[in-house]
């Protein structure tokens, strides 16, 4: 008895799902009620009901063709309202294309049309008003209010009790469960579930209400109360049938959590359950929101069809989904494809979730073929398309598109969601064109709709990209006086903002007002803390963070230590600096002069073997305090690297070379680089070996490092060869550092390093260090001099672009301008600045010409390692 009233209500027992496409973020599915079946071979038609109205078709002889053009079935499409706004605003349309002929499909029998889909993909309202179709009585209505104004729970049962001898129940309690679940009730659909168990007259649609329970409590994200439910009904008899394992598998799947979906799955089928159409493609849903690949979900559609089992536009709707999700825009027109090719009509959603796909796959012109095609297959597209076209083009800085698009939906009426708005915002917030943004935003809340996290969050991140700080404060002083709960990515953009402003007192501020909302931080907004805080001198607070950080059980990685070993080294080239400064006033003033401060200091007690603990690299050499205790701190940093398991990088590596480079001894850098061998000795070793003067004994090895660096990127690999040629050239190995930077060229790290045309001979020095510009420097004159002397003329102009430099702080100020001037005077090169371009320095072809031809240059121009093999 209980198996003849569950068999022909498919529908109520099926989880709810919906079919569609998963467009752009903030669309919430809903449900609707589809085919779940669909015919194949030569010829077929059918007709479908559902809450966007009911489609007809009829279909002539599939015929292969291209999966966007045109097809030549001739279809009868009817869209009502779709009620994409608020209460009150409807956003919809009504569209209907009349077929030439009258069409005589049969009437689909109840199980077809009732079954509602177990698929939530497409971008549409969760919460939205829904209706169903279903027969019930007048009473229901009634008795549905009053539970609804019940305010506590335990007194529902009594509620039904008083009117359950009004109702039907068997038809009345599916649509009271159901209605409490589309508001949102929880508790009142256990209780109303409960009460619904423990009676005799509802015993033959006990497995039927499991189903509509368990599927209405994962759709509130109520999935372990479902879990324990199933369970009690599994111990009690009447819950391992093939609707509620498809109902739990769902409710799994709709929640993100899929590995236990598929075990629910394996476990349905070890107690003997077959799986069903509704079954496979909850599993084939569950692929697509937990990230599964494509081939894994495949795979299910391979097993369906051998246990018997067709799919249909659902199947491949989930199917496409998946695609859509891993940005596979190529499987999912060929998932498209083969929809055609079976005779399987696609959907509105069908064509949704193939735009989402190639969307998020950037390939933005073929998505608006795709919508082009829509048409003219008599599939008309909703605000969802639209939507999608329209984050599209803004990810993908198509913003003239955008705005094409946004203009296309006005001409057809359709109403923007939420998310188009916001998406209207962040394109006119990246144009810079913030009356266009806020005017949006004004349409937005006219329309019902509030600003939300999302909207302020691109506004924030507009106001900081275009440097408008105060903007962004008062900003978010509205946003919290709106009442709108900031997010992580709000704090996040917030913090960055005034971090690239320089504003870290206020961007510390808003750290830990970040913390005291209860929100926990993670390694990536740590890092850009710190990073931020190093850069700016202030490497104390930096390193204070990275305590917190590990003492909050956040492992940093090693963009947070580089950051700090830099910072180390760029403290003591600050101390430099500033120390050069000081002396160069003394003398002014009279109080030193140059004999006296050449003269090095007593620091004789010193040394970083002593003050490092004994725990820490061995040292011999004696520093200034100063600077002893920067590297002793940068050396502290790189030792707790690898005590917490953090590999360094070779941007490590040139943090470390570049406080090497800042040492006041050879022997100080020579010590520190020997101890760091014990950590890496390809590296440390090859750095060391040059140092030393063993160029012969480590080159092998060095080319062999110089070809890893090189896969690397530019701006990577231009740093290691800096720090590099940095510390060989400060220390005398001059022409180690000379070879360094040649093959730096060799594997165009600087490709536009050396340029030559028949006007202009340039040589460009503003991406290199000090030691790698001058080092460079000889080499590009010598090469000059090769030319001169094999007989060919040089160009007119010769110019050497330093820039003002990586380093510079002022502008005319560079640290690479100042040493490349200084060393062309010492060369007695005959160059000079440029009348209009302080960093570029130019002579004439046969200026040039003339000095190198002078018997001396040469010798100038040599470079020498001072110590050579010395083993």
């Amino acid at each position: 008895m209980a198996s003849k009233a569950f068999i022909p209500s498919e529908a109520a027992a099926a989880p709810s799902m919906s079919v569609g496409a998963s467009g752009s973020p903030g669309h919430t599915p809903f449900s609707i009620k589809g085919s779940a079946s669909a015919s194949t071979g030569s010829a077929s038609s059918s007709s479908r009901s559902g809450k966007h109205g009911w489609i007809s078709t009829a279909r002539p002889p599939i015929e292969s063709s291209d999966a966007w053009s045109t097809g030549t079935a001739a279809r009868r499409i009817k869209v009502r309202g779709d009620n994409r706004g608020p209460p009150n605003i409807v956003g919809g349309f009504s569209i209907t294309h009349e077929p030439p002929f009258h069409h005589t499909s049969p009437v689909l029998n109840n199980d077809f049309c009732g079954r509602r889909s177990t698929r939530q993909v497409s971008k549409l309202h969760f919460g939205r008003p829904k209706t169903h179709s279903g027969k019930h009585s007048a009473n229901a209505k009634q008795a549905l209010q009053a539970v609804m104004r019940e305010p506590i729970v335990d007194r529902i049962s009594s509620v039904l009790d008083i009117w359950s001898i009004k109702l039907y129940l068997q038809d009345d309690f599916v649509y009271i469960l159901r209605e409490l679940g589309n508001a949102g009730e929880s508790a009142k659909v256990l209780a109303s579930y409960e009460w619904a168990i423990m009676q005799d007259s509802l015993k033959s649609e006990w497995s039927k209400l499991l189903s509509i329970t368990i599927s209405t409590l994962g759709r509130l994200g109520k999935v372990t109360l479902a879990q324990e439910i199933f369970n009690r009904a599994v111990s009690a008899g009447f819950g391992a049938n093939v609707y509620a394992y498809s109902a739990l598998i769902s409710a799994y799947g709709r929640n993100g959590q899929c590995v236990i979906a598929l075990q629910v799955f394996e476990t349905m089928k070890r107690c003997g359950c077959k799986p069903n159409l509704i079954t496979y493609n909850a599993v084939i849903d569950a692929c697509g929101k937990g990230g599964v690949d494509y081939k894994k979900a495949f795979n299910f559609l391979e097993e369906m069809e051998r246990e018997g089992v067709d799919p249909d536009r659902i199947t491949f709707n989930s199917l496409i989904a998946v695609c859509s999700r891993g940005h596979m825009w190529e499987e999912a027109q060929k998932t498209f494809e083969e929809m055609k090719r079976r005779g399987i009509d696609q959907d509105i959603f069908t064509y949704n979730s193939v735009v989402d796909a190639v969307c998020k796959s950037g390939k933005m012109d073929k998505a608006a073929a795709i919508v082009a095609s829509m048409h003219g297959n008599y599939v008309k597209p909703n605000v969802v398309t639209y939507s999608t076209l329209l984050d599209g083009y803004g990810k993908a800085g198509r913003y003239t598109e955008a705005a094409a698009v946004y203009d296309e939906m006005k001409r057809l009426n359709i109403v923007p969601d939420r998310v188009s708005y916001n998406t209207l915002v962040y394109i006119y917030a990246k144009l810079g064109k913030f009356e266009d943004a806020l005017h949006v935003c004004n349409q937005m809340e006219k329309a019902g709709w509030r600003k939300d996290a999302v909207t302020y969050n691109a506004l924030l991140d507009a106001y900081g990209k275009q440097g408008k700080y105060s903007d962004a404060s008062e900003l978010f002083k509205d946003m919290k006086s709106e009442g709108v709960l900031p997010s992580v990515l709000t704090y996040s953009t917030l913090i960055d903002t005034y971090l690239k402003g320089g504003l870290h007192t206020k961007a510390l501020k808003i750290f830990e007002e970040f913390k005291e909302a209860g929100l926990k931080p993670d390694v990536v907004l740590y890092s850009s803390l710190i990073d931020a805080l190093c850069k700016s001198g202030n490497v104390d607070d930096a390193r204070n963070l990275l305590r917190e950080m590990i003492e909050a059980g956040i492992r940093p990685n090693v963009v947070t230590f580089n950051s700090i070993i830099d910072a180390y080294g760029r403290k003591m080239q600050t101390d430099v600096y500033q120390n050069v400064v000081h002396e160069e006033e003394a003398i002014e003033l009279g109080i030193a002069d140059h004999q006296t401060l050449d003269k090095p200091p007593d620091v004789s007690g010193l040394s970083l073997e002593e003050n490092s603990g004994g725990n820490s690299l061995p040292f011999s050499a004696n520093l200034r305090e100063a600077h002893c205790k920067d590297i002793l701190e940068a050396v502290k940093v790189f030792e707790e690297m690898w005590e917490l398991g953090v590999k360094p990088n070779v941007v490590t590596f040139s943090a470390i070379l570049h406080a090497c480079s800042r040492c006041t001894s050879f022997m100080e850098a020579a010590s520190l680089l020997e101890g760091l061998c014990r950590f890496d000795q390809k590296v440390y070793g090859v750095a060391h070996g040059l140092l030393m003067g063993f160029q012969d004994q480590v080159w092998c090895l060095a080319k062999t490092l110089f070809d890893e660096v090189a896969r690397m990127d530019n701006s990577t690999a231009a740093a290691f060869y800096n720090a590099l040629a940095d510390v060989l050239w400060h220390f005398g190995q001059k022409e180690g550092a000379q070879k360094v930077v040649l093959e730096a060229r060799y594997r165009k790290v600087w490709p536009q390093a050396w340029q030559f045309s028949h006007r202009e001979c340039c040589l460009d020095l503003h991406l290199m260090s000090v030691g790698a510009a001058q080092a460079m420097l000889h080499a590009w004159l010598l090469n000059i001099r090769t030319i001169v002397f094999k007989g060919h003329e040089l160009p007119k102009l010769l110019s050497i672009l330093t820039g003002w430099g990586r380093h510079s702080k002022i502008a005319g100020e560079s640290i690479v301008k100042q040493a490349v001037e200084s060393h062309l005077l010492t060369l007695g090169a005959p160059f000079k600045v440029a009348k209009y371009n302080e960093g570029r320095l130019v002579s004439t072809g046969p200026t040039v010409e003339g000095w190198l031809q002078e018997p001396n240059t040469l010798g100038l121009l040599l470079l020498c390692d001072a110590r050579i093999n010395q083993m």
